[in-house]
């Protein structure tokens, strides 16, 4: 407490004092000098609530440094060694690796960045399938069905493409075909996203559906029937 406010609370208690008889017990006197240094009038140049909480930090910045100066080998000097060894390190591996790089996808995309064709993703999945590798021959063999109906016209070419947004589109021409359409993508999304291991019955399904599906006829919608009529 300083400044006028600390000179008249000063006088006050003087004051007071002066009109308090002698024998008043301590209690009432000290809490009626709680309640005067209570009012605003005395706390009017106090630090706020942000200069508080500042003055805390720093604080508690300068206790954190104190301790680490003290461990560090060799006091503050030694802390300063090491920080500036760690910012080397820093710099170096930064220097090594170059910015990360962020690859802008989905997440869930059936195809990669490097598109192939129906037969490519067919021969990939076999050679999977030779080697038993079921996990990757389960995924080509799917990509090689959706890309199939892409080129066959059931489907537009689309990035960024999930398996089950293909299934759903394909089995509208297809409805004969949506369930194992359906579950083709469900079994993409399992083994893929969902740490499921196929076998060779998962993959020998998928191979069946696109055996059939290379002759299976669209179902015309209204449009279609109009024109071709």
């Amino acid at each position: 407490m300083s400044g006028a406010g600390g000179t008249t609370a000063v006088r006050l208690l003087i004051r007071a004092s002066g009109d308090i008889p002698v024998d008043t017990p301590r209690g009432p006197a000290r809490e009626a000098a709680k309640r005067e240094l209570s009012k605003p009038i005395y706390h009017e140049n106090d630090p706020n609530l942000l200069q508080r909480g500042l003055d805390r930090l720093w604080d508690w910045i300068g206790d954190l440094l104190d301790t680490a100066s003290g461990a560090a080998p060799g006091g503050p000097a030694g802390l300063v060694v090491l920080v500036l060894v760690v910012v080397g390190l820093v710099a170096a591996l930064w220097w090594r690796l170059g910015t990360p790089r962020r690859t802008v996808r989905s997440a869930d995309a059936l195809f990669d960045d490097s598109p192939r064709s129906a037969a490519e993703h067919r021969k990939a999945a076999e050679s999977h399938a030779a080697a038993q590798r079921w996990n990757e021959a389960v995924q080509e063999r799917i990509r090689a069905i959706v890309r199939s109906l892409e080129e066959g016209a059931l489907l537009d070419p689309r990035p960024g493409r999930t398996a089950d947004e293909a299934a759903a589109e394909a089995g509208r021409p297809l409805p004969a075909h949506a369930t194992p359409l359906h579950a083709a993508a469900r079994e993409f999304d399992e083994v893929t996203y969902g740490g499921r291991t196929a076998d060779q019955q998962a993959y020998l399904a998928l191979r069946t559906l696109d055996l059939d599906l290379e002759t299976a006829k669209p179902l015309l919608t209204a449009t279609a029937q109009g024109a071709a009529e």
